[in-house]
């Protein structure tokens, strides 16, 4: 069994913070799931209960890194009582090509903190433009060889191999995954790997496909899940519907939705975001809210300048989205 984590607050207290079940108050996520696994449709703990991590995202770390601090990770854990990090290393737009060795690390401190704190991190292999995973897939098997290698040990990690693949296959999709899933098995035989879906991990929804790709043909492999990515201004019915009937027949992580249109920007659809966090909470599909940062854009949580700051906690640095999100996450 994986040796749990601690979330210790600055004064030296154990504080208390959500569990998805119903832990003691003293028990931080990790510490009451540890070693989480897929268990038929479910992300179950290592009791094998099923759970839904709440959480959010990173911005991409070349931009936002000043987001991501002690202090507004302890707000995070503590004030939000987030179970979940997603960690977000771009490949492209000034991310990890540039370089590997600084944006690794960058990584793996941000995973550290979240850790630290009694969270989970999902390590987000942000490929995005282009769509195809496998332009990336020799750098993608050197960082997971290196996240892997550092993590395997540890209950407090998922990877997320492709954020958004566009413009290719299922199939192509599906053989990249079977090529970078045996790179983390080789350093961390548990851990749950999450794979990207097509048409910017909606299973195929905004190509003019839907999820029944990837049901007649999944992963060669155990222990995953398929993410499935949503903004709730621009994704209506028929999101909400592939969403519902790809959990009945496939394990779903949603690793990024917002509550704007799906440039994370323009007025928050807060009601059509409730019908997705309902059907969520309902299949304990677990989610991590777009993001963590004080970008100008309206699916940024906190408000411009804030991260320059001190102050994280509470919701007089949020912006509408995040006071909302906020209480969804600590309910």
């Amino acid at each position: 069994m994986r040796k749990p984590l601690l979330f210790a607050s600055a004064l030296g207290v154990l504080v208390a913070l959500q569990s998805p079940v119903g832990a003691t108050e003293s028990a931080s996520p990790v510490s009451a799931n540890g070693q989480l696994k897929v268990c038929g449709r479910q992300l179950c703990n290592e009791q094998g209960q099923a759970v839904q991590l709440r959480g959010m995202s990173t911005h991409g770390t070349q931009w936002y890194a000043q987001c991501v601090t002690g202090g507004s990770l302890d707000a995070l854990a503590g004030d939000w009582r987030a179970d979940v990090l997603r960690v977000s290393t771009y490949v492209q737009e000034g991310g990890y090509e540039t370089d590997p060795q600084r944006f690794t690390a960058l990584a793996q401190k941000f995973v550290d903190g979240a850790n630290r704190r009694g969270m989970y991190a999902v390590i987000d292999w942000h490929m995005l433009d282009p769509g195809d995973p496998d332009f990336n897939l020799a750098r993608a098997k050197t960082f997971f060889t290196a996240m892997a290698k550092k993590y395997k040990d540890n209950p407090g990690v998922l990877y997320e191999i492709a954020n958004e693949p566009s413009g290719v296959s299922w199939p192509k999709i599906k053989s990249y995954a079977e090529k970078i899933i045996p790179v983390i098995r080789a350093q961390d035989p548990d851990a749950v790997v999450l794979v990207g879906t097509r048409a910017w991990s909606s299973f195929g929804v905004s190509e003019g496909a839907d999820e029944q790709e990837v049901v007649r043909n999944p992963v060669n492999s155990s222990n995953i899940m398929y993410t499935f990515h949503l903004y709730a201004a621009s994704h209506r019915g028929a999101y909400l519907d592939a969403l519902n009937r790809a959990s009945d027949r496939l394990p779903v992580f949603v690793t990024e939705f917002g509550t704007q249109n799906y440039a994370g920007e323009g007025a928050n659809d807060f009601a059509q975001s409730q019908r997705f966090l309902d059907l969520m909470k309902r299949k304990k599909i677990s989610w991590t809210n777009w993001n963590y940062s004080d970008d100008n854009r309206s699916g940024a949580v906190f408000k411009s300048g804030t991260c320059n700051g001190s102050t994280w906690a509470g919701t007089g640095v949020l912006k509408e989205a995040g006071v909302w999100i906020r209480q969804r996450i600590r309910e």
